[in-house]
């Protein structure tokens, strides 16, 4: 280990409100360019900004929920910078006096420990619109449909050592504020985006490195490959006597290298100053304390009420709290089914690899929780084996019907008869008095040629497990 990593995570949320922070805009995306955007949002003379109260309370949601600072007064100011997307010539967002400061979180490591990351601030801001170089030949164009929208920025304390830890604590903070309600997470569409801070330093060194700044990744995948690159590339440099450049860089993924973009700013460059359109805001105890009693369950308290209520280990739990769609789909089962082990068991296995192959979260399986529930109900009165379930659960996920009609229409029902199977067994005996001498030698293993017989008789319909009783009853 001749060099250290230090990571920093800063993370853009855009909060789910209807309108936009400062205008009554919509906040929705996918639009036609440039028709969400009022004259508040394209910065037009003599306009005032009027803050969205919704925003606020959603801020404050994820103060509580990460142990943080409530700030009791809270300054907006201008960020002064010049881009063909930001009209106004200036961002409005919190500098000094933040809304939430100095919160953490959990993150699990590959060895199934916790580590706690830091967390600075939290404050709120509004989004600069997008320009688009692809479109126009040698023309840039501008659509300002996101200028205004919404965004809660967090910025991690850089206690992040490899890019494995700052995967799992951006996919931590990806968790709780869609468990919160107030982001909807969605990456492909910038919902919820990062920048990621690197550098590097010898161990035991108490003085951070140069950092360099990546901007604007957009997938799990894509943060962990940005991070490794650049700390990479840092240390070859410094190996060869080289110098780190503070700078903002941008990650290419198809090259899978981090490219220079522009020197990095300090503070200073942007001219902070508190918007005078603005006045500070003022939260009262009684304000935080009503947020406060409306929390939903947050992951951690999950994960230990299925534990102690649904008796799963501890791997079990934590996948299956890991967002708020699955823990909610995943009690929705075990409810209704009555089999809470049998219900994590399918959700983990079968239908978290049919919805990886289809590249679908589970907000959007084909398959309903009510269904999964009787296919797990079937399997334990008898009805189906555990072969015959995984046939009628494909046939579900391609839209065939629900369990019982597919069972019906298909003749799937296992054969649990008694009188049934021992007239099976009778005539698989009755035909193989080679292998009936062979077991009765003591070859136990020829009992398995027995069963498969049957099964092939029943197309695998027949319960192997009284099929078995049967077998060696009557041998």
């Amino acid at each position: 280990m001749a060099w250290e990593a230090v990571i920093g995570l800063e993370i853009h949320a855009q909060l789910a409100t209807r309108s936009k922070i400062f205008s009554g805009a919509p906040a929705t995306v996918g639009a036609e360019p440039n028709r969400q955007a009022c004259a508040i949002d394209l910065g037009l003379p003599g306009v005032l900004p009027v803050l969205n109260a919704e925003v606020l309370r959603m801020a404050v949601m994820f103060g509580l929920a990460t142990s943080a600072k409530i700030a009791s007064r809270s300054v907006f100011a201008r960020k002064n910078y010049f881009y063909p997307d930001l009209p106004k010539g200036y961002q409005i967002s919190q500098y000094e006096l933040p809304v939430v400061e100095r919160g953490e979180v959990d993150i699990e490591l590959d060895d199934g420990s916790t580590k706690r990351i830091g967390i600075t601030r939290a404050h709120l801001e509004e989004d600069a619109g997008k320009s688009a170089h692809d479109i126009f030949p040698g023309e840039t164009g501008v659509d300002l449909n996101r200028a205004g929208i919404p965004l809660l920025e967090i910025v991690s304390e850089p206690d992040m050592r490899s890019a494995r830890e700052a995967t799992a604590y951006m996919r931590a903070i990806h968790s709780l504020v869609r468990y919160l309600g107030i982001c909807d997470g969605n990456m492909e569409e910038g919902s919820f985006r990062c920048d990621a801070n690197v550098s590097v330093r010898r161990p035991g060194d108490t003085t951070l490195g140069t950092r360099t700044e990546i901007k604007n990744l957009n997938s799990f995948r894509f943060v962990g490959r940005a991070i490794t690159y650049e700390i990479e590339r840092q240390i070859e440099t410094l190996e060869n006597n080289g110098t780190i450049v503070q700078e903002t860089r941008l990650y290419d993924a198809v090259a899978n290298e981090t490219r220079a973009m522009r020197g990095k700013e300090e503070a200073k460059d942007y001219r902070y100053f508190p918007d005078p359109d603005l006045l500070p805001v003022e939260l009262s105890t009684e304000y935080v304390d009503r947020i406060r009693a409306e929390l939903p369950e947050l992951p951690t308290a999950k994960m230990q009420r299925f534990r102690s209520d649904y008796e799963l280990g501890e791997h079990d739990a934590r996948r299956l709290t890991a967002s708020r769609d699955t823990a909610d789909y995943y009690e929705a089962v075990a409810r209704a089914s009555g089999q809470p082990r049998l219900a994590a068991n399918w959700i983990t296995g079968d239908l978290a690899a049919a919805l990886h192959r289809a590249g679908l979260e589970i907000s959007h399986c084909p398959i309903g929780s009510g269904d999964l529930a009787t296919l797990i109900v079937r399997i334990v009165d008898g009805t189906l084996s555990g072969r015959m379930a995984k046939k009628v659960f494909d046939a579900v996920w391609r839209g065939d019907g629900d369990p019982d009609s597919i069972i019906e229409e298909r003749g799937l029902s296992q054969i649990s008869d008694a009188k049934a199977i021992d007239a099976l067994v009778d005539q698989v005996i009755t035909a193989h008095p080679a292998q009936v001498q062979q077991f009765r030698a003591g070859k136990e293993k020829i009992l398995g040629f027995f069963v498969g017989q049957i099964m092939k008789m029943t197309r695998g319909q027949a319960n192997p497990e009284q099929v078995n009783q049967a077998l060696r009853r009557k041998l």
